[in-house]
């Protein structure tokens, strides 16, 4: 559902028309590489199939791929559609091969890998009586290895995946070039390297001195891997109280998490780690609040932790933010408690709060 929120963040007019399906409007051709939480996109078909398929290219085989995302679809169903379109297609005179559906939706990677989004590689998103062409699969390979490639990496203080740090951008909306994010927690680099490549200028702090020179070897690394030198500003600083230089015209980061947990912590625990996390993450909004302007847009991912019988536990921060200066952003397809992001049993998960400066 965060992808939604990041929709709705860039976009006019989305609207849910299936589970794990939005539809919204754009005058521009989306970049699906800046986009962290989709993973296509694909255009609405407005003539009908058959006449849509007599319009492909003359010469040359046809790879076809069937998404459904139909109340009941299943995989069977989903290959019985592309079936019928081969059947279609071969009585024309085309030669035809059929992506295999394991799942009623097929994967990004098997869309990618079938390069199901060119000129004779179709795949067809199913939803109802309405269908779409795919124009677009994310390029997983690509996370992987700008997250991997990194020359300085560390495990210990967490891993924020590239996909998430792109959400956390997007959720400030959509600012014009070169605009300046500031991240005040910046670990490794993560945010900046990805603002870096939606062309923002970046500024990152960290109270760990470490965490400072890793965030600029890996924005060097990353400059020397686009061809051009990467603009970034980095210092040390405590975020409860530093006092950043320069205009800032969004602020995106994973504000302190707490310690790493392998299991669900005990209540005494807890107790101890939520105080600590609510006490810096409040007070970091609390000294941002008086260095940036009205409407700033302020996107932070707080801890989560899980517990014993499944849920998980939040700060529960949204009413005193609201008295340090800040509105926070609602969204229409989706509530606050949509907004948390995690793998399946992961103990600390990251709750996404999206803020407006007063």
């Amino acid at each position: 559902m965060i992808s939604v929120a990041e929709l709705e963040s860039l976009f006019d007019d989305v609207q849910l028309a299936a589970p794990g399906l939005a539809e919204f409007s754009t005058e521009a051709l989306p970049d699906i590489a800046r986009l962290g939480g989709t993973l296509k996109i694909a255009m609405p078909i407005t003539e009908s199939l058959p006449k849509f398929f007599e319009k492909l290219p003359e010469a040359g085989k046809i790879v076809l791929g069937v998404s459904d995302f139909s109340k009941g679809a299943n995989p069977y169903l989903a290959q019985k559609e592309a079936l019928k379109w081969k059947r279609f297609l071969v009585k024309s005179g085309r030669s035809v091969r059929v992506v295999p559906n394991k799942t009623a939706v097929l994967s990004s990677a098997t869309s990618l890998h079938n390069k199901l989004f060119t000129d004779k590689c179709i795949e067809l998103i199913k939803n109802g009586k309405n269908y779409y062409r795919v124009i677009q699969v994310q390029d997983i390979n690509s996370y992987v290895e700008r997250d991997q490639a990194r020359p300085a990496r560390d495990a210990k203080v967490g891993m924020l995946p590239p996909k998430l740090a792109q959400i956390l951008i997007n959720l400030c909306g959509d600012l014009p070039r070169e605009s300046r994010l500031l991240d005040p927690f910046c670990g490794t680099g993560v945010v900046l390297q990805e603002g870096v490549l939606m062309g923002y200028e970046v500024y990152g702090t960290d109270l760990n001195p470490r965490m400072v020179e890793y965030s600029e070897r890996n924005l060097e690394w990353l400059g020397r891997l686009m061809g051009r030198e990467a603009s970034f500003q980095a210092a040390q600083g405590d975020a409860t109280s530093f006092q950043w230089s320069g205009p800032v015209d969004l602020v995106a980061c994973e504000t302190y998490l707490g310690p790493p947990m392998s299991q669900a912590p005990a209540e005494i625990k807890l107790k101890e780690v939520k105080q600590e996390c609510r006490g810096i993450i409040l007070g970091f909004l609390k000294n941002l609040s008086s260095q940036i302007e009205t409407g700033t847009p302020v996107t932070i991912a707080v801890p989560a932790w899980l517990r014993l019988d499944g849920h998980y536990e939040r700060l529960n921060l949204l009413d005193e933010i609201d008295n340090l200066r800040y509105n926070v952003v609602r969204f229409k397809n989706l509530g606050q408690r949509d907004l948390l992001y995690h793998r399946d049993g992961q103990v600390v998960a990251r709750e996404i709060i999206v803020l407006r400066k007063k």
